[in-house]
């Protein structure tokens, strides 16, 4: 519950006993750690090449496993892209096409399904889901679902926590929109920053844990997501750093006035001074959480349990933070789609070479699958997604040749779209007008280029635009008429296949 870290005395010595003995349980099936951050990046890591920001423990997982080059959030905001980690399935059949209610339940769900083969279930952090104490199968969630003043009948495992060990401050001290663009260090002491709490839970349970079956551990910290509020000490580390710029393609010049909603907007051209203090404070959350997840890997190695542990890091989505002066997230664009995915595997589970970096093409629907391989899991249900165990051993063949990508209405009716990647082509399609892009990922990264309007790239954007429509075959109209892409101004926020009872 919330309290655990007041507890933390009262554990001490059962963790210090259960060191030496650790867990009892069946070494066949490994323990599962499921890290997950919120609006991070993919381009947001060392081991992704980033020569500034500071990941150490994030790269370790890369360099002791594997990082996904071309990891997506096939719908990327918070919602959606938790439906597709939970059930395994692409957008259109989960349901969620953009940013709604998570359904109450599905027939196949990751914690449920991992309960029933024997795992013991936990999850903290932000679990976004409705209700908030929606267990989906977990034994148990230890919540910090951000700040939720509009629903007043929740209070948070978090918030609870710090009104019982600072009653007389305000966790909202440092006074920062939820999804405003500004940044400054955390306005409290350190230990009481809600990344901290998330992390502590966690390894607190780690340091206890002594049943028999195996665990699987959801740690949801709601970090980087804004506010950009990390400890002062990460703060400082990139006060003067050569922080990247806002890239901008000429085509984004339609984003440069700035939107409505204060400190919140969803586009605006604010200047370098702007986008170089919420980066700092981005890039200084991106290094408080990493620093937290060293803290859960020491909780495993000081249990014994890190090379008995499938870890698996990603994302619900990606942070523009000025890029093509777009900000949030809810775009086709590479830092709003483009996510981490690393993953670190027991010695018994897999045998392949550490340190790979991967090419192929996968999303959140791939994780399910994963943990349901490791744990002998044969599906009884439909999953789109496939097990990423099988790219570490180097089975490539049959593997998607791209990933679908599509996000319904959100802050604006123009906002509205479908896309494919390859991660090395990119194809968007606008929905409320057809207006088409193509990027070529692999010369133009940072998307500056569009070459939809160039004739020398007009078959690869019929290619590409047939490949939408050979996609939308299962769906008919108002995706296809006469077997031609067809605009939709009207949205349509949740497909056929949204489990009705629970809309």
């Amino acid at each position: 519950m919330a309290d655990s870290l007041t507890r933390r005395d009262a554990l001490k010595s059962a963790a210090a006993a259960a060191v030496l003995r650790g867990p009892l349980r069946a070494a066949s099936r490994p323990h599962i750690l499921l890290l997950m951050t919120d609006q991070h990046r993919g381009d947001c890591l060392g081991a992704d090449g980033n020569r500034v920001i500071r990941t150490p423990h994030l790269d370790r997982i890369a360099r002791e496993g594997v990082l996904f080059r071309h990891a997506y959030s096939a719908t990327p905001t918070c919602t959606p892209a938790r439906a597709a980690l939970l059930t395994g399935l692409s957008p259109w059949h989960h349901g969620m096409l953009g940013y709604g209610r998570v359904a109450e339940k599905y027939p196949l769900e990751m914690p449920r399904a991992l309960r029933e083969a024997g795992y013991h279930g936990l999850g903290v952090g932000k679990m976004h889901w409705h209700p908030q104490r929606n267990l989906h199968g977990f034994h148990q969630t230890i919540l910090d679902e951000q700040d939720m003043r509009n629903t007043p009948d929740f209070r948070s495992d978090y918030h609870g926590w710090f009104h019982s060990v600072a009653p007389h401050l305000d966790p909202n001290a440092t006074g920062l929109d939820w999804n405003g663009y500004e940044a400054r260090p955390y306005a409290l002491p350190e230990h009481l920053h809600p990344t901290n709490w998330t992390a502590q839970t966690a390894a607190n349970f780690l340091q206890a844990y002594n049943r028999p079956e195996p665990f699987f551990l959801k740690v949801s910290f709601v970090r980087p997501h804004s506010p950009y509020d990390p400890a002062p000490r990460f703060w400082k580390m990139y006060q003067d750093a050569d922080l990247p710029p806002a890239r901008v393609g000429k085509w984004a010049q339609r984003y440069a006035p700035r939107s409505d909603g204060g400190r919140a907007i969803w586009h605006g051209h604010l200047g370098p001074a702007e986008v170089g203090s919420a980066r700092q404070g981005y890039y200084g959350a991106v290094s408080h959480v990493d620093d937290q997840i060293g803290r859960i890997l020491e909780a495993l190695e000081q249990r014994k349990l890190l090379d008995e542990t499938l870890i698996l890091m990603t994302a619900d989505h990606g942070d523009m933070t000025g890029d093509h002066h777009l900000w949030r997230k809810s775009y086709a664009y590479e830092p709003s789609a483009r996510i981490p995915m690393l993953m670190r595997w027991p010695s018994g589970l897999v045998s392949a070479r550490r340190g790979q970096v991967l090419d192929q093409p996968v999303e959140l629907r791939d994780v399910l699958a994963t943990f349901m391989e490791a744990a002998s899991i044969q599906p009884r249900e439909r999953l789109d997604g496939a097990s990423l165990l099988a790219l570490v051993r180097g089975q490539t063949e049959g593997w998607r040749k791209w990933i679908d990508l599509e996000h319904d209405v959100c802050y604006h009716v123009s906002n509205h779209w479908n896309a494919l990647t390859d991660g090395r082509i990119k194809y968007i399609y606008h929905a409320p007008d057809g207006a088409e892009q193509l990027f070529n990922l692999a010369d133009d990264p940072h998307e500056l280029k569009d070459l939809a309007g160039d004739p020398a790239h007009e078959a690869t954007l019929r290619e590409w635009r047939q490949r939408l429509v050979a996609h939308f075959a299962e769906r008919g109209e108002p995706f296809l008429k006469g077997g031609r892409l067809q605009p939709r101004p009207e949205r349509l926020l949740y497909s056929p296949h949204f489990p009705k009872a629970a809309g």
